[in-house]
């Protein structure tokens, strides 16, 4: 009797703890979730985490917070998210930086990004080399061989070490086989404004911020940085039309902390792929020049992982490092 009571209760035990993963992945969320932005309010990053949010919020029936953690290239919210506890209320927003381009321009860091539990790539931008308005070039073949004329003389301007721009230079100068010296500067607008004003020759920037003064006549664009031209400047041709293989696309991915429980990481990203169908949604990232993509967290591994790659290797060649 004894023995049947104790199988009875050892029983019920199992099945009432079976079925604890499974209230938890139904009832999540039941607090607000929070997602960190490695940038300050008001920039790109910033303002596409704050549009997810409002409708994560509709479709979950719990507040999506912004929680600006800034420093260090991304490093800093990259820590913070590292150390989260893997239950879908700590996620990430952000550009490639603390994903795909740290591990490599930094001695160390105090998370490894590979670890980091992938949602889904939720938009690009391209970034568009540019020139002031009064250079001789009109295109990337002229640009390439003005640079080989004038081997060491001309320079580029870029948002700062390890920043897109800067990366996407270094290719253009390897693949292009030029040489153009890099002049950092503190974010893109500064190195803009030195553009403007005729202080440096040449830069990439992303699309959503230079357009304006593209359509002006106060720079010239050259050429795009994504695998294909951009319907935002159509008669502007693709850098691999030129360079074969160049890539140097902005984008914007959501990843949450390690071990993340798969049933979380596969409703976010659903829920994420929705959302970007949405039409106010892809209203409001075409007026920031983004393009909404989405996808599986497998998709987003995979892609970093190409990432990775691609500027581990413009980092090494280039000798670029950051501390």
């Amino acid at each position: 009797m004894f023995f049947k009571s104790f199988l009875v209760c050892w029983s019920f035990f199992l099945i009432s703890n079976l079925h604890v993963p499974l209230v938890q992945a139904q009832t999540w969320p039941i607090r607000p979730v929070k997602i960190l932005i490695p940038s300050p309010p008001g920039g790109g990053t910033d303002s596409l985490a704050r549009i997810i949010a409002v409708k994560l919020k509709d479709r979950f029936g719990q507040a999506f917070l912004i929680e600006n953690r800034t420093g260090a290239g991304g490093n800093v919210a990259g820590e913070v998210l590292f150390k989260s506890a893997p239950d879908g209320y700590t996620i990430m927003l952000t550009h490639p930086s603390p994903l795909v381009i740290n591990k490599a321009l930094y001695n160390s860091l105090n998370y490894d990004p590979e670890q980091f539990s992938t949602i889904s790539l939720v938009a690009t931008v391209p970034n568009v080399f540019i020139v002031n308005s009064k250079s001789s070039a009109s295109n990337i073949r002229q640009l390439i061989a003005l640079a080989k004329a004038s081997a060491g003389k001309l320079n580029y301007a870029s948002g700062g070490i390890g920043s897109t721009s800067h990366l996407a230079s270094e290719l253009f100068n390897s693949m292009a086989g030029i040489e153009v010296v890099g002049i950092p500067h503190q974010g893109s607008s500064p190195a803009l404004l030195a553009l403007l004003g005729g202080q440096v020759d040449m830069m990439f920037i992303e699309l959503s911020t230079v357009l304006p003064y593209i359509h002006s006549g106060k720079v010239r664009a050259l050429g795009v940085s994504g695998n294909k031209r951009t319907s935002y400047l159509i008669d502007v041709p693709a850098i691999s039309e030129t360079l074969p293989g160049f890539s140097g696309a902005v984008w914007f991915g959501i990843v949450g902390p390690p071990k993340m429980p798969l049933t979380l990481t596969e409703d976010l990203s659903h829920a994420v792929s929705e959302v970007l169908k949405l039409p106010d949604v892809i209203k409001q990232l075409s007026d920031m020049s983004l393009d909404a993509v989405g996808g599986s967290p497998i998709d987003l591994a995979n892609f970093m992982r190409e990432e990775s790659q691609r500027w581990a290797d413009v980092i090494r060649k280039s000798g670029a490092r950051a501390n």
